[in-house]
């Protein structure tokens, strides 16, 4: 069967690992390279093993993350690339400062130590940013393949309604989001190739993504109210949705821009 043409519904980036997913208008993909502003910085809970000189992909609960914490969901965070701030819904820390992440820290710690069973003197939080170290082409991604996410809307509508329940697809933290496939079809995509746009990228599949329990989380509510590893293992017989992708030719994507699996 020929696959089908999908459509950008809209794209995001996620600055800090864990934290607020943000809208992006437009962005140019490099190859090789991440989504832009994607996964730059993190919240290490205590000593994880982090070197910034020589970084290695470790697990996602050496952060503070919804898997671990989903008191997180509370704080509603936006970075600011051109002043090098990150504003937390009202507050605004300047983390081009070691004050500014000193400020930061201590105050995320407040909100988590107040919602969940965290102890700050035990466990501090300490700001991490990719860039301060010698390697560049890391970001804390869950997996070293990484660069690029996809996530197929009929998939989360397809698992919503078996489930009973209307799931928001913020709770799978992806880039880019797309209309069109059928639910789940894009897992057949692994291994081949995808055009976005007439003229854009082209983006190589390179495995699915595996969910973990940070889908649970509700981004509104901060509560886990939702079982989805659980329920796509009942109802797929897998723990995937969504596609992790690599740049294979640079370009600008939009919302609006075709998808379109290449046939070999």
């Amino acid at each position: 069967m020929h696959p089908t043409n999908g459509k950008i519904d809209s794209l995001w980036r996620h600055p800090v690992k864990g934290f607020t997913p943000e809208p992006v208008a437009e962005t140019c993909l490099t190859v090789d390279g991440f989504f832009p502003f994607d996964r730059l910085f993190a919240l290490e809970v205590g000593p994880s093993g982090y070197d910034r000189d020589d970084p290695k992909f470790l697990s996602k609960m050496k952060y503070a993350v919804l898997a671990r914490y989903p008191a997180v969901a509370r704080l509603r965070t936006r970075y600011d690339e051109i002043t090098e701030r990150l504003f937390v819904d009202d507050r605004s820390f300047d983390i081009a400062q070691p004050a500014g992440r000193h400020a930061l820290e201590r105050h995320i710690e407040t909100v988590l130590a107040a919602h969940e069973d965290y102890d700050p003197v035990a466990q501090p939080l300490r700001f991490l940013d990719i860039r301060e170290g010698a390697v560049d082409h890391y970001r804390f991604t869950d997996s070293a393949k990484g660069f690029v996410s996809i996530l197929n809307l009929n998939s989360v509508r397809d698992l919503s309604a078996r489930m009973g329940i209307d799931l928001d697809p913020l709770r799978l933290r992806a880039n880019i989001w797309v209309e069109g496939w059928s639910g789940f079809e894009d897992h057949a995509f692994v291994g081949k190739a995808l055009r976005i746009g007439e003229e854009g990228p082209l983006l190589e599949v390179l495995k699915p993504i595996v969910r973990c329990v940070a889908t649970h989380v509700n981004p509104q509510t901060a509560q886990r109210d939702a079982e989805m590893v659980q329920a796509l293992w009942t109802h797929y017989g897998h723990r995937d949705c969504g596609l992790y992708c690599r740049v294979v030719s640079p370009g600008l994507i939009r919302a609006g821009d075709a998808v379109d699996p290449q046939v070999a």
